[in-house]
């Protein structure tokens, strides 16, 4: 039986009231504020103004940094981040441009994979800009995944059976649970190897679909940063190449896959050869998977009432991590 929607905040009509007068305060309003997007993690309103269409997002505690990481990343690459127009990063909200069309609504065949070729150099620009300021992004509280601490924290995953929800039909079986209680040596070895290629960890999205994508005026524009943490810069790709091939149904070791892939790497070629950033990105995909568990996990950790709806998201991870199995394969 799924569980009882939880007691949002931004539901509440003396919330709603609170931010209505903060918006009116930083933007000309022209007309009715609605709000089309509401979940526990944020709530998004349309504001219409004299200058267009822009947008208020209010977070979570737990995704309460994005404000604070949008303004650091809009001051390295305005160019490839929406524009902030005002923001309160103590209340962790925010009023954003209007981005223009999401990617996802481009994408209309395999052909048009291509945008994603134009786009993930761009995505690869804003991690190595922002590579510098790694510990300044954990200081404003984005979540520390980086490889030194990442094996420490799968391992205590592994040691919460409530939220793997072990022997539940979308959770692990006991012989998964014991494979990768196994595997732990194995995760910290490969975190190892990833770190000697010296690539620089810094910001991560963790949900680089093309949902989060927009494209206004001929530019590309990454928007929603709240699953975002400070790791390796290739766990990215998990989500994008995965949702990519779910969408269009590609197989594994798809060229059009592979031509993304080689995309995002070419901005990192400074920091090793072809065989050496393959090597490296197929260590960094498999970690990856174990990075996209950690943050569901720290989501429900967050919000205990969604546990019972979403923690099979932390366990689809570590299913994804077993499954992929020998550093050759990656997807």
């Amino acid at each position: 039986m799924a569980a009882a929607q939880p007691d949002l905040l931004w539901t509440r009509a003396e919330w709603l009231r609170e931010a209505n007068a903060w918006i009116r305060e930083q933007v000309d309003v022209t007309g009715e504020i609605e709000q089309p997007h509401v979940r526990w993690w944020s709530t998004v309103l349309r504001v219409p103004t004299a200058d267009g269409l822009v947008w208020f997002k209010a977070c979570h505690p737990s995704h309460g940094f994005e404000p604070a990481l949008a303004l650091e990343l809009a001051r390295l690459r305005p160019e490839s981040v929406v524009e902030v127009l005002a923001a309160d990063t103590q209340r962790a909200w925010m009023i954003t441009a209007d981005a223009g069309s999401r990617l996802r609504e481009l994408l209309t065949s395999v052909d048009d994979l291509v945008r994603w070729e134009e786009f993930l150099p761009r995505y690869a620009d804003v991690q190595l800009a922002a590579a510098d300021r790694a510990e300044r992004l954990v200081e404003i509280g984005v979540p520390d995944e980086r490889l030194a601490i990442l094996p420490t924290h799968f391992e205590r995953v592994l040691a919460d059976r409530k939220v793997l929800v072990v022997d539940r039909e979308d959770g692990l079986d006991d012989g998964q649970h014991q494979r990768l209680v196994a595997s732990l040596p194995e995760v910290r070895r490969l975190s190892e190897d990833l770190a000697a290629f010296g690539i620089s960890e810094t910001v991560q999205h963790d949900d680089l679909h093309d949902g989060n994508v927009f494209v206004r005026d001929g530019k590309y524009l990454v928007f929603d940063w709240g699953d975002s943490c400070v790791s390796h810069p290739f766990h990215s790709l998990v989500v994008t190449l995965r949702a990519t091939a779910w969408r269009f149904d590609l197989p594994p070791g798809d060229a059009r896959l592979e031509r993304m892939r080689d995309a995002y790497l070419e901005p990192f070629r400074s920091h090793g050869s072809w065989p050496e950033l393959f090597e490296a990105f197929r260590i960094a995909y498999r970690l990856g998977t174990i990075a996209r568990s950690l943050s569901w996990y720290r989501a429900v950790q967050a919000f205990p009432e969604i546990a019972p709806d979403e923690s099979d998201s932390v366990p689809y991870g570590l299913k994804l991590f077993l499954e992929n199995g020998p550093i050759g394969t990656w997807q």
